[in-house]
């Protein structure tokens, strides 16, 4: 088994899920504001990568409500639960 298998049954969360998981956790006590860049680390993505999954979350999540905020030199996003 290679390095990069994961073992049956233990299937690694998508990207998506990852992002959609880690917000919900933050938001659970209230509204969060955010701009991509200062969550990437925290999540394993990219400014980039998470700017195109919050389009797609602002659409298909129902654990949280997503609204794009504002722009300013890049987008902050609005996160509440849902």
């Amino acid at each position: 088994m290679s390095a990069t298998t994961q073992p049956s049954g233990e299937e690694e969360p998508s990207k998506e899920q990852r992002l959609k998981s880690f917000l919900a956790e933050k938001a659970a006590d209230g509204e969060m504001y955010f701009k991509s860049k200062f969550i990437a680390d925290e999540v394993g993505l990219s400014p980039k990568e998470i700017g195109a999954l919050m389009v797609k979350l602002k659409d298909s999540a129902t654990e949280i409500h997503v609204e794009k905020w504002s722009y300013t030199s890049a987008t902050t996003w609005r996160i509440e639960p849902a």
